[in-house]
């Protein structure tokens, strides 16, 4: 393992019974990244996280944490923290006590624990709340608790298991930004579970996209995006097609196709009948349907559309240039 890693895991496989959740991943995170775990429900990302945490046995593989061997450690040994979904904080306890709670376990005199837990509510705004109770708190709030409750003991990476799924959307968009605000200024790793490919492209320095307990492909936000290498990234992080020519699969980005009423000279086109028209906003989104029967989505900026109206039912050809394409691994 590098100076530069914090967090290796190698040819890691969790099996319940005979069910396979992750099968066989090996993974390095640079030291100090946010790093996203993104996929469906059941794709084995939550078992994944929990393996790093110590929370779930490993049945195969090794996890190392800066150049440690941490496979048959204890949670509170391992030098990691983490966040769970629910936030798990006890009703009866006040916003200080939950946050010191770790430290009380550890038997740390309560002086000593109020003065940290302080720091660590300082560093998530909540300062003023120490007192309260958490019903006493909006959701957001319970969040912040939770988060200063996990960095109160100084891990070397954080791990977060669908930190924002509970919140409503405004507050999510907000907390999103806190949490990288965050990670930047202490400088360690989080790892962060995520189902929301939007969270993910905002988040992370680096995605991995999981399905059916394997890495479909892992890498930056960016490239996760413009350049998946499967059918099923390009299919589940959306705004892109899947074009089936010969035995090739091609994606090609939906903001990328042009709608006309004729094939240009310069690109690649099919004929199609528009089916359905949705107003976005900023763009509409557009499905049409072509002669073998398979539906391209295209986007398009709300000025081009008011300048060339569409209509459902209109016959129009869909252009791209070949070199917006690019090929996907066979499935």
């Amino acid at each position: 393992m590098s100076a530069d890693t914090d967090l290796e895991l190698i040819s890691v496989t969790k099996k319940y019974g005979d069910s396979v959740a992750v099968d066989n991943i090996s993974i390095k995170i640079p030291r100090g990244s946010y790093i996203c775990l993104l996929g469906p429900s059941g794709c084995g990302k939550s078992s994944t996280l929990r393996m790093i945490a110590g929370h779930e046995a490993i049945t195969s593989g090794d996890v190392l944490l800066n150049g440690k061997n941490v496979t048959d450690l204890a949670p509170a040994k391992r030098g990691t923290a983490m966040m769970f979904q629910s936030y798990a904080l006890f009703p009866h306890l006040s916003v200080t006590e939950n946050v010191g709670f770790s430290l009380k376990m550890k038997g740390v005199d309560k002086p000593t624990r109020d003065a940290s837990a302080a720091k660590a509510l300082q560093l998530v705004d909540m300062t003023e709340f120490g007192d309260r109770l958490p019903a006493q708190l909006s959701g957001g709030q319970q969040q912040r608790v939770a988060l200063a409750r996990a960095l109160i003991t100084d891990p070397a990476i954080l791990l977060l298991d669908e930190p924002l799924s509970a919140l409503d959307p405004f507050l999510r968009l907000r907390m999103r930004s806190e949490l990288k605000r965050l990670q930047r200024s202490l400088g360690i790793s989080f790892v962060h579970v995520t189902h929301s490919q939007d969270e993910a492209l905002a988040l992370a320095d680096i995605v991995i996209v999981m399905n059916n307990g394997e890495i479909e492909q892992a890498g930056p936000a960016v490239e996760i995006f413009n350049a998946p290498k499967t059918e099923f990234v390009a299919r589940f992080m959306g705004g892109h097609n899947v074009i089936k020519d010969g035995l090739n699969d091609l994606a090609i980005r939906a903001d990328k196709i042009k709608i006309t009423s004729t094939k240009t000279d310069d690109a690649t086109g099919v004929e199609a009948v528009v089916q359905d028209i949705e107003y976005l906003g900023t763009s509409f989104s557009v499905t049409a349907r072509r002669e073998d029967g398979t539906d391209l989505n295209v986007t398009v900026p709300d000025a081009a559309f008011s300048s060339h109206a569409i209509e459902i039912g209109q016959t129009v050809f869909l252009n791209w240039t070949p070199g917006d394409t690019h090929h996907l691994s066979n499935p």
